[in-house]
Parts: C-alpha cells; sequence; structure tokens
C-alpha cells in the first residue's frame, strides 16, 4: 500500500455520521435529469424528463429517477426518451456509454445518434444487403471486422423500424 495513502487514512478525522426521521430526509426528485450529447453538439442538457429506455451490452434498460449508480456500454440501438406521458422521442445510436450518477442525472455520450425517424426501412435493408455482401467477399481480418461491425448496425437499425 502506498505510504501517502496510509498516512493521509491514519491522519483524516472519521466522518460525523448523520441521521435523519423520515421528514428531515433529502426529498428525492421524481425527475431524472439528462444529458444527452454526441461529438458536435448536446441534444439534451441536463433536461428533466420521466425515463430513458436503452440498449446496453448488459440488455435492454429502463431507467427512471433515483436508479442505482452505474456505467454502460450502449449497443447499437434505440435510446427512447420519455419527456412527459404526451412527448416520446427515439434516437437510434451506433454505440457510447451511459453513465446512471446518484444525483439521478443520467449522462449519454454517443458515438453518432439520429432521429429515428429520419430512416428508411427501404435504404436501410438496402445497406443491409450490400454490407452483408462485403462482408461474405471480405478477405482480410481487418476487412472483415468492419464489415461485421457494419451488419450489426445496419441489423439494429431494421430491427428497430420493424417495431
Amino acid at each position: 500500500m502506498n505510504v501517502l495513502a496510509r498516512s493521509v487514512r491514519a491522519a483524516a478525522k472519521p466522518l460525523a455520521m448523520a441521521r435523519f426521521y423520515a421528514t428531515e430526509a433529502p426529498v428525492a426528485s421524481d425527475a431524472l435529469r439528462l444529458t444527452f450529447v454526441v461529438p458536435h453538439k448536446a441534444l439534451y442538457k441536463a433536461t428533466d424528463v420521466q425515463q430513458v429506455n436503452l440498449a446496453a451490452t448488459s440488455g435492454d434498460m429502463g431507467i427512471l429517477a433515483n436508479h442505482v449508480p452505474t456505467i454502460e456500454q450502449l449497443n447499437p440501438g434505440v435510446v427512447e426518451v420519455v419527456e412527459s406521458a404526451e412527448i416520446t422521442k427515439k434516437f437510434f445510436v451506433s454505440g457510447g456509454f451511459a453513465t446512471i450518477n446518484p444525483d439521478n442525472s443520467l449522462n449519454i455520450n454517443a458515438v453518432e445518434a439520429c432521429p429515428l425517424e429520419e430512416f428508411s426501412l427501404e435504404r436501410v435493408q438496402s445497406g443491409l444487403v450490400e454490407a452483408q455482401r462485403v462482408f461474405s467477399s471480405a478477405t482480410t481480418d481487418k476487412e472483415k471486422a468492419a464489415a461485421k461491425i457494419e451488419v450489426e448496425v445496419y441489423e439494429a437499425l431494421q430491427s428497430a423500424l420493424s417495431k
């Protein structure tokens, strides 16, 4: 163990434990504060929303206020933002990370994100056919890996548009 860390631990004052009656406890917010960014712009910047649904590598998740803090890698798929009972927006992301913080905030950093309604199912299907052709004719490992990623993204996009 590091000498400095041991010294600091030994010299630091213990934190005072604070206990509250239920009426004195901090009130938990019912809103989730969303920050959703791509490299070139912020889609949401500390905006209160009701819920966010996303496709993570550990599975599909629905995130509400007071969710357990975690960090999730995003799969290619849909990020659905439920702003209110009447307003829901869907974005297709190619990948990224979601960080759920203890303060009811959610930060989504996506490589690419585009509103789902901007895609055409017919064009996605033709792109998938072309990506599968490129994958089957790839000769090097690098070409195969790039083509496989393209096929996976098109398949996720086709699945999202078919729902």
